[in-house]
């Protein structure tokens, strides 16, 4: 239908047509993809997120006397130095130790980009050539003789949407999740987002011209944890940060979990094919994606439900028959402006779109961390000893004794765990004049799943003092119990 070099020279001629992505949406539904097709030259798409995989390589030059950079912080936060003497790359989710999640690398390559007073501290151990053993400064982006963007994975084709089942808050990179299903959280922009215009790679690729953090960045491969078989293909991109806009590079802090770099890209999608325009009319109702229960410590998650950007869109999702509130961690308002604002750079001629060199892959597969030995809390699971609400301090007390156990699980006759008492909760309560176990029993009980590991089960322990868990499957029925002897017993059996 067209090539690239033929939208470039529409561009230089001022005649080329360019629409969002949200505007190619409604013109395919009114006309159809082949009349979209011949009307549409270029669609442009946005995202505005967090983007933990970002960073920044810097090069200060050489002070007199020079100096080889071993340990260098900037603004407090530490820099990676494993390159030549005086350069860099400060990653976005490194904190500094005296502003832990407050400030961190995001929030410098921000205040570089601001134009702000950037405070560097570098040691170093001595050469012949590199006598200095210390450096302090202050400097700003123009100081620098490069300041590059380059970010391994960044604008996610589609993310999973999270909540937690658990019984209490959790902090994560999905934001703070409330206990019982009581939030969800999402990211991406839906319909916007880049890779999902183009989920067969047609045009994205190695040299890819793109909108990068309000100036130009280009597309230098798949990002890492690029999985496109099942549709998280991700982007590796970079860019000089001295031409970039804060406005679209934003530090940011998540509390209980770190920092990161909210970043904005977008991405131009020529319609050289009648498949591309079909492609690039989708709604958000088309892309699906998994619910997950962050409430699960595992690297796979349950999954809740099945739902679409539509319905996260919206504000709100239907769980276990109720309705709970949606949170987006992505700015669509931010998306909506980054693609509108690649379409007008377009339209007046300051933006030619590039022929990639190489294809993003579509056949990398995607695999986990290779760890070996590692336990779970089903592999040290005890019987539990459990009594009824019903029950009296005595019954309890003589299971405690027949059982030789220290903790009794109190159940309801769903098997569905209510509460946990102590041997010393029930010795004193019998002291102090108590007759009933509900009177004594702890209702806000830390529980685990049996396929939880067993370091996030002494993490548990640790965290809330406490010598003993409920197992509890995911509805919450009692399967056993892991107790702080029962661990010790199992890592004693263990060879190292």
């Amino acid at each position: 239908m067209r090539t690239i070099e033929e939208i470039n020279e529409k561009i230089k001629e001022g005649s080329v047509v360019a629409v969002t992505a949200e505007e190619m949406g409604i013109i395919v539904e009114e006309k159809g993809p082949e009349r979209a097709a011949e009307e549409v030259d270029v669609v442009t798409t946005g995202t505005f997120g967090a983007m933990c995989s970002s960073g920044a390589f810097l090069n200060f030059g050489h002070s007199d006397p020079p100096i080889k950079m071993e340990r260098v912080t900037l603004n407090g936060v530490e820099a990676y130095h494993g390159n030549a003497a005086v350069d860099c790359y400060i990653g976005a989710t490194k904190m500094d130790p005296e502003r832990p999640f407050e400030y961190g690398g995001g929030h410098v390559i921000e205040d570089l980009v601001a134009g702000k007073t950037i405070h560097v501290e570098a040691e170093a151990y001595g050469t012949d050539c590199y006598p200095r053993r210390r450096v302090e400064t202050d400097i700003t982006i123009e100081d620098l003789n490069q300041a590059i963007l380059c970010n391994p994975r960044n604008a996610y084709q589609r993310y999973n949407a999270a909540t937690n089942s658990g019984d209490e808050v959790i902090y994560t990179y999905m934001g703070k999740l409330l206990p019982d299903y009581g939030n969800a959280s999402f990211s991406g922009s839906g319909l916007l987002s880049p890779l999902s215009n183009d989920p067969d790679y047609e045009t994205i690729g190695v040299g890819t011209r793109i909108f990068l953090g309000g100036g130009i960045g280009y597309i230098i491969g798949e990002g890492t944890q690029h999985d496109p078989k099942n549709r998280f293909g991700t982007l590796m991109v970079k860019g000089d940060l001295k031409r970039m806009n804060p406005r679209y590079l934003r530090g940011a802090s998540f509390t209980g979990y770190g920092t990161s770099l909210y970043v904005g890209i977008g991405v131009p999608i020529p319609i050289l094919n009648v498949g591309l325009a079909e492609k690039t009319g989708l709604k958000d109702e088309d892309i699906w994606t998994d619910l997950l229960d962050y409430g699960v410590p595992r690297r796979v998650r349950p999954v809740v439900k099945r739902t679409n950007y539509g319905e996260l869109k919206s504000g709100k999702l239907e769980v276990d028959g109720r309705e709970i509130p949606v949170q987006p961690l992505s700015s669509l308002k931010v998306a909506r402006e980054i693609a509108e604002t690649l379409k007008e750079w377009i339209l007046s001629g300051v933006f030619y779109l590039s022929e990639p060199v190489e294809r993003l892959p579509l056949d990398v597969e995607f695999k986990p961390m290779k760890v070996t030995g590692e336990p779970e809390a089903r592999m040290v699971m005890e019987s539990a000893v459990t009594c009824s609400m019903d029950e009296d301090l005595r019954e309890a007390a003589e299971k405690i004794v027949r059982g030789e156990v220290n903790h009794i699980l109190v159940t309801d006759e769903g098997g569905y765990l209510k509460g946990i008492v102590t041997s010393f909760d029930v010795t004193r309560a019998v002291a102090e004049g108590f007759r009933s176990l509900k009177e004594v029993m702890t209702t806000k009980v830390i529980t685990v799943r049996p396929e939880e590991l067993l370091g996030s089960c002494i993490q548990k322990m640790e965290e809330h003092k406490i010598s003993a868990l409920p197992v509890v499957d995911k509805d919450g029925r009692v399967m056993g119990i892991v107790t702080a002897e029962g661990i010790a017993k199992a890592l004693g059996r263990r060879r190292f």
